[in-house]
């Protein structure tokens, strides 16, 4: 007689007790080695399932409490396992992206908001270039200017103000609204939403 896929993986109804009665102390396990209580019961309650579909691996030398934590500890190292790869292929992407994405952004950046940083103080001027167009460091504007880091870090804040105080001026509820399709003029002297 042909056993069924059923009949050999399933664990008997006793040994099915006996980790349900244990599952506050499985929990526990877990809980120590991963990071949140939600993580530890998503990796308990897959742990039930391959348990109870993977019965036929229990011997008869060990209880079934000992078996499960064995498929505990593998599915620990399995969840970290995941977590490292699912962090490089984020990583990986996050780079690809910036190093895809960012030169185009810097290409469609609106033509008055250019134009409106040659009216800022030059002080405000300069922290904008080296902070935000050029990516430089607040250390790098500190040093380049002669101030400390936390005045870098003000400088930027008030001149990034400035900034945003003059496009709203010229740019108008373009500004406030978000300008999806603004053909600036290249002065920067009127800034209407698809007006080329």
């Amino acid at each position: 007689m042909a056993t069924t896929p059923e009949s050999s993986t399933s664990l008997t109804p006793e040994a099915i007790q006996r980790l349900v009665d244990h599952h506050r102390q499985f929990l526990a396990f877990l809980q120590t080695r991963v990071e949140s209580r939600a993580a530890a019961e998503d990796i308990l309650q897959s742990a039930f399932v391959k348990g109870l579909q993977r019965g036929s691996e229990l011997r008869d030398d060990e209880g079934a409490v000992a078996w499960f934590y064995r498929v505990l500890r593998n599915a620990v190292i399995d969840h970290y396992r995941h977590r490292a790869s699912t962090e490089r292929a984020k990583e990986a992407w996050g780079q690809e992206f910036v190093a895809q994405v960012t030169p185009e952004l810097k290409d469609e950046i609106c033509q008055c908001v250019s134009g409106l940083l040659e009216t800022l103080k030059p002080e405000y001027r300069d922290a904008l270039r080296i902070v935000d167009l050029d990516e430089g460091s607040l250390n790098d504007l500190a040093e380049q200017a002669g101030i400390t880091s936390g005045n870098a870090a003000v400088r930027v804040h008030r001149a990034r103000e400035a900034l945003r105080k003059q496009v709203r001026v010229v740019c108008g509820s373009c500004a406030e609204h978000g300008c999806l399709d603004c053909h600036c003029k290249a002065d920067g002297t009127n800034c209407e939403p698809g007006e080329s």
